[in-house]
C-alpha cells in the first residue's frame, strides 16, 4: 500500500530504491556487495558466528547449572533459554541466505536486513511477553556480530565499505520489484545518523537516506549536502514505517518519503528525477565562466569540504578554492585516540596540494553539540552542549591538542596558501590566547628547523557577541567568516538540530539579517574580507540579497557551486542594493524576497 511520510529535504533531487534499515538506531557494520562466487563463504561466516556464540551459551548454561538456584536465579536459566532457541531458529540462517543469495549483500549487512524482518513480526504480536523477546533477538544479533568480527582478527569494522561495480543482471527483477527502477538503488532509513557516520556514505552504496530526527542545517544534514544525495531528516516515525526491502522514493525537494509507490506515481518521479539530471548538465556548462555580475563585480565562490580528498570535487566544480575545511572530521569517530601532528600535517597538506594552488583555509577543530567526537558519546552529559564546552573552547581547555594543530597547520602552509579560521571566539581573552599559541607554534618550528609558511588567520562570527565587537574582532584578525547556521541558532535560540522547533529557524529574521549585513559592512569599511561559509552562502534564494548587501565571498559545498554561480551571472549588484536595504529594514523580510 502505497503511504507518504514527511520531514525536511535538506538535499535536492530525488531518489528512488530500496530500503536499508539500521538495527537499533546504530550504523556499525559494513554494507558490500560481494560477487556471487563469494554467496557460500559468506553465509558461512553468519553460521559459524552463530555457532560461536551458541557454544558460549552452552557454556553459561552448564555454569548456572553447578552454581545451583541461590547463586544463579531461574530467571538467569530462562533468559539463556531464550537466546539458544533463538539462535537454533532456521528462520534467521533462512533469512540470511535470502539475503545474501538474492541481494548479494555480505554476511554483516544480510544479517542485520534479517533482524528488522523480524523484529517487525515481534513488534506485530498481541502476546506483550512475546513483544518483548525482540530485545533478546537484538542481543543475540550483536553477539553473533562481534563473533564474525573478531573471527576476522582485526578486520574493519567501518561503517560503510564501497561499492564494487555491479551489473544489474545480478539484480534480476523479483515479485514487488517496482517497474522500471534501478534494482541496484538503496536508500539508508535509521532514526539517527551521526556526521561521522555520514562520511562513510562518500563512496558507499547508498543514493539517499532518511532520518526520523535531525534539523536542515544540523551537521548530518549539511555532510548529506556536501555529498549531493537527496536526503529528508525529521521524518519522525520512518524507521518504524518503512520496512526492509520496501520500494522508497525520497523528494528531496519537497521534504517527502512516499512508500511502495504505485507504477504511475514511480513514473512521474521517474521522470523528475531525469529532469533534475538535465538541470545539473545545464549548470554544468558554467564551471570554467567567470563568477562575475551584469555590471562586472567579481564575486569569489570558495567550497566547503570535510576530507582532503574531498578538494578534487571542489575543483571539479569550479571552486576559486577552499573557503572552509572542517578539521573536526580527522578528530571524529576515533575512541579518544586523536591524530597525532604529523597525521594532521599530511592530510592538511593533501588538501593544500590537492587545490593546485588554489587558497585553503583550515577551520580548527570544532567538536562539541551536534558534532561529538564518537558516534557513542554519552547523551546528556551535559545540560546544553550547544553552549557547552566546545569549537575554539575545547581547544583552549586542552593546549596541548590544540598547539599540536597550529604547527601542523603551520607545516602544511609550506605547500601552498593556507588560511587559518577560529570558530566561536567571543571573548578578548580567547582571541589573546589562540594568537598567543599560534605564536609559541612558529616559534618551536623556527626552532626545530621544520619548515612553515605564513598563514593569515580569520575570526568566525557565529555568535552574537561577536557580531557586536566587530571592530575588536577586526583589530586582530585579517578576515571575517560568517557562520550563519550556528549565528541564527544562537541569536533565535534555536535547537538547529531539532526538528520540533525547526519552524522557527528563519535566516531571514530581521535581528539576524541585521548581524550579517553589519559584519559585512565593518569589514568592507575597514578593507578587511567578509566571506560567508554557513548554509545561507549556497541557497540560491539568498544569493541576490547577500550580494544586494555587499558580500563578494561565498564559501558552500561543491555540489552547490554552480546553481550559486548562475545566479551570480543573472544579478545586477548596483540595481538590487536599494532593494536589499529595503529588505533588510522589514519587519517582514521574507515578504519582499521575491520581488
Amino acid at each position: 500500500m502505497t503511504f507518504s511520510i514527511h520531514g525536511l529535504g535538506v538535499t535536492r533531487g530525488i531518489a528512488i530504491g530500496r530500503a536499508v534499515l539500521v538495527a537499533s538506531s546504530r550504523v556499525d557494520v559494513a554494507h558490500y556487495f560481494i560477487e556471487p562466487d563469494q554467496v557460500a563463504g559468506e553465509i558461512d561466516r553468519v553460521r559459524r558466528g552463530r555457532n560461536a556464540v551458541i557454544k558460549e551459551i552452552q557454556r553459561l548454561q552448564q555454569s548456572v547449572e553447578q552454581l545451583g538456584p541461590k547463586e544463579a536465579p531461574p530467571e538467569l536459566k530462562a533468559l539463556l533459554d531464550v537466546h539458544l532457541m533463538l539462535l537454533q531458529d532456521e528462520e534467521i540462517i533462512g533469512g540470511v541466505k535470502h539475503w545474501v543469495r538474492e541481494r548479494l549483500y555480505n554476511a554483516e549487512w544480510a544479517l542485520t536486513s534479517q533482524l528488522e524482518v523480524m523484529a517487525r513480526q515481534f513488534d506485530e504480536m498481541e502476546d506483550e511477553y512475546l513483544r518483548e523477546r525482540k530485545a533478546d533477538l537484538e542481543q543475540i544479533t550483536e553477539k553473533v556480530l562481534r563473533a564474525m568480527q573478531e573471527e576476522m582478527q582485526g578486520g574493519s569494522a567501518s561503517l560503510y565499505v564501497p561499492t564494487q561495480a555491479l551489473s544489474p543482471s545480478l539484480h534480476a527483477a523479483k515479485p514487488g520489484d517496482a517497474d522500471g527502477a534501478d534494482k541496484t538503488a538503496l536508500v539508508l532509513v535509521a532514526h539517527e545518523l551521526s556526521p561521522a557516520d555520514m562520511l562513510q556514505f562518500k563512496q558507499g552504496v547508498f543514493t539517499g537516506f532518511i532520518t526520523d530526527v535531525g534539523g536542515k542545517t544540523s551537521h548530518t544534514a549539511i555532510v548529506a549536502r556536501s555529498m549531493d544525495i537527496p536526503a529528508v531528516v525529521g521524518a519522525r516515525t520512518a524507521s518504524q514505517l518503512v520496512r526492509q526491502d520496501d520500494w522508497i522514493i525520497i523528494d528531496g525537494n519537497a521534504g517527502v518519503v512516499i512508500v511502495d509507490p504505485s507504477p504511475i506515481i514511480l513514473a512521474e518521479y521517474q521522470y523528475k528525477q531525469r529532469e533534475h539530471e538535465l538541470a545539473r548538465s545545464r549548470l554544468a556548462r558554467l564551471r570554467d565562466t567567470p563568477a562575475i555580475t551584469l555590471d562586472g563585480e567579481p564575486v569569489e565562490l570558495l567550497a566547503n569540504i570535510e576530507m582532503p580528498e574531498d578538494a578534487a570535487h571542489a575543483l571539479r566544480a569550479g571552486a576559486q578554492g577552499v573557503g572552509l575545511f572542517r578539521s573536526e572530521f580527522l578528530f571524529m569517530g576515533r575512541q579518544g585516540h586523536l591524530p597525532d601532528e604529523q597525521e594532521q600535517y599530511q592530510a592538511y597538506r593533501r588538501a593544500v596540494e590537492g587545490m593546485n594552488g588554489l587558497p585553503v583555509t583550515i577551520r580548527t577543530v570544532d567538536v562539541g553539540a551536534d558534532k561529538p567526537m564518537d558516534s557513542n558519546a554519552q547523551e546528556g552529559k551535559h545540560l546544553n552542549p550547544a553552549l557547552g564546552l566546545r569549537a575554539i573552547r575545547w581547544s583552549l581547555a586542552d593546549p596541548a591538542m590544540f598547539l599540536t594543530q597550529l604547527r601542523a597547520i603551520l607545516r602544511a602552509a609550506a605547500h601552498g596558501p593556507v588560511k587559518m579560521l577560529v570558530p566561536m571566539l567571543a571573548h578578548l581573552s580567547e582571541i589573546r590566547q589562540t594568537l598567543s599559541l599560534l605564536e609559541q607554534a612558529r616559534t618551536e618550528l623556527h626552532r626545530e628547523g621544520l619548515p612553515q609558511g605564513a598563514v593569515q588567520v580569520g575570526a568566525m562570527i557565529e555568535i552574537p557577541a561577536a557580531a557586536l565587537m566587530l571592530k575588536t574582532f577586526l583589530r586582530y584578525f585579517d578576515y571575517l567568516s560568517i557562520g550563519t547556521n550556528d549565528l541564527i541558532q544562537y541569536t533565535l535560540a534555536i535547537d538547529r538540530a531539532d526538528e520540533s522547533v525547526a519552524h522557527l529557524y528563519d535566516p531571514l529574521h530581521p535581528a539576524v539579517l541585521r548581524l550579517v549585513a553589519d559584519t559585512i559592512a565593518e569589514g568592507r569599511a575597514q578593507g578587511k574580507e567578509v566571506s560567508v561559509c554557513g548554509e545561507m552562502a549556497g541557497d540560491v534564494g539568498m544569493t541576490r540579497l547577500l550580494l544586494g548587501l555587499g558580500l563578494r565571498s561565498f564559501s558552500m559545498h561543491p555540489a552547490q557551486i554552480l546553481a550559486v554561480k548562475q545566479e551570480v551571472l543573472r544579478a545586477d549588484a548596483a540595481k538590487i542594493a536599494p532593494w536589499a536595504r529595503e529588505v533588510l529594514e522589514s519587519e517582514t523580510p521574507a515578504a519582499l524576497m521575491g520581488n
